[in-house]
């Protein structure tokens, strides 16, 4: 990424954190200050129905009880009562720990011992990697699985001779419209029923569970209420087929903006090859109005002599010899004529290099003469002549 554009985004970044800012200012300020009186009026009356109470004493007790809250103390329990339900029971732990790994953190159940915060470094460090992968592999398979059963219904559309292009984008809109359902109106209805909330919290937990952010102030399973000691389990794998969905979902918008922006270079390339075309055709036509420019001078080159030619041999004529006796004919041999195509390529070869260099080729001698073939032996017929001997005529 080059440093304009990385510079640029965070520009963008950093203006939307500002525009957020402001407007959870402008919503959220007057809330609290109103919580704030109210919290004082309740103060104020409670210290004149108690006047033997001091100011101090009760601002302890306050903090006191929002400290105990926060460790997951229920009020509604005494100290001599015991609860049915605990912050720290299987079912709780093992959601807490899911909270841990997956990196939502609701922050309603805090640790409170040093040897509890320390193991729970080491446990983060392992366990967020661990399901890093196995979020990888779910999503792999969830969005295959979800491609698969899109694939036939795409098959559908096409027999019905629907137009591709038409048929991806009814696809990738059925893809989010199937996983929005099975992911976030389904469970939605099912938090409604079960912790009673309404329509608006359900769904606000839900966004805010599956985008990592885990505010805390909603949680699946805090309720004393709930008793169950499998719910919160399940809560915990709603929310990695979720996180897996929306990796699948997140990867799918990647390659799509990677194949954009492919097409678009493409396209970019496309322009500048048609620009650069154009400019040379313009040029072209200048030129030739303008008439022809004057060729470039060449630099003077040094004349070297030429190579010497290769010394010819002295062919002298030879006198007219004695008619030899008359010898057997020796068997054929093989000779450099056998193989005309390596003679020819040798002969081309010389013939061009000489002519080149401007040397006259050679001639073969005139005195000798090439002795004939040998003929093939011819069995004599003609009676009183021996018939297992061959005579040469």
């Amino acid at each position: 990424m080059r440093s304009t554009t990385l510079l640029a985004l965070l520009a963008l970044v950093l203006l939307y954190l500002v525009s957020g800012a402001l407007v959870f200012r402008a919503l959220e300020q007057p809330h609290e200050q109103q919580a704030q009186r109210e919290l004082g009026e309740v103060r104020e009356k409670f210290l004149r129905a108690h006047p033997c109470v001091s100011d101090q004493e009760l601002g302890l007790l306050i903090k006191e009880v929002a400290d105990a809250l926060g460790g997951g103390a229920d009020p509604e329990t005494n100290s001599t009562g015991n609860s049915s339900h605990s912050a720290w029971d299987l079912g709780s732990a093992f959601f807490f720990s899911g909270t841990i790994i997956t990196t939502i953190g609701y922050g309603n159940v805090a640790l409170r011992t040093d040897a509890g915060r320390l193991f729970c470094i080491f446990y983060a460090l392992v366990g967020i990697p661990l399901f890093g992968i196995l979020l990888a592999g779910v999503g792999d398979r969830l969005g295959s699985s979800l491609r698969r059963g899109i694939g036939h219904i795409e098959a559908i559309f096409l027999k019905w001779h629907v137009p591709p292009e038409l048929v991806r984008v009814l696809s990738a809109m059925l893809f989010l419209l199937i996983g929005c359902l099975l992911f976030v109106l389904t469970p939605t209805f099912v938090f409604c029923y079960m912790e009673d909330w309404s329509k608006l919290e359900a769904i606000y937990f839900v966004i805010v569970t599956l985008t990592t952010v885990g505010f805390g102030d909603y949680v699946a399973g805090a309720d004393p209420r709930q008793d169950s000691p499998a719910y919160q389990p399940l809560v915990w794998f709603w929310i990695l087929l979720g996180l897996a969905y929306f990796a699948s979902v997140l990867t799918t918008i990647g390659n799509w903006l990677r194949v954009v922006s492919r097409r678009t270079r493409a396209e970019m390339g496309g322009l500048t090859a048609q620009a650069a075309s154009w400019t040379g055709t313009v040029t072209a036509r200048v030129t030739q109005r303008a008439g022809p420019a004057a060729p470039p001078l060449e630099k003077e080159r040094p004349l070297l002599p030429p190579p010497p030619c290769p010394a010819q041999p002295l062919v002298r004529p030879r006198s007219p010899s004695p008619p030899e006796k008359a010898q057997p004919p020796s068997p054929p041999t093989v000779s450099a004529l056998d193989y005309p195509s390596e003679n020819l390529a040798f002969i081309d070869e010389s013939s061009d290099t000489q002519s080149e260099r401007g040397c006259p080729l050679p001639r073969a001698p005139r005195g000798r003469r090439r002795p004939n073939p040998p003929r093939k032996p011819v069995r004599p017929r003609g009676p009183g002549r021996p018939r297992d001997k061959d005579v040469p005529v």
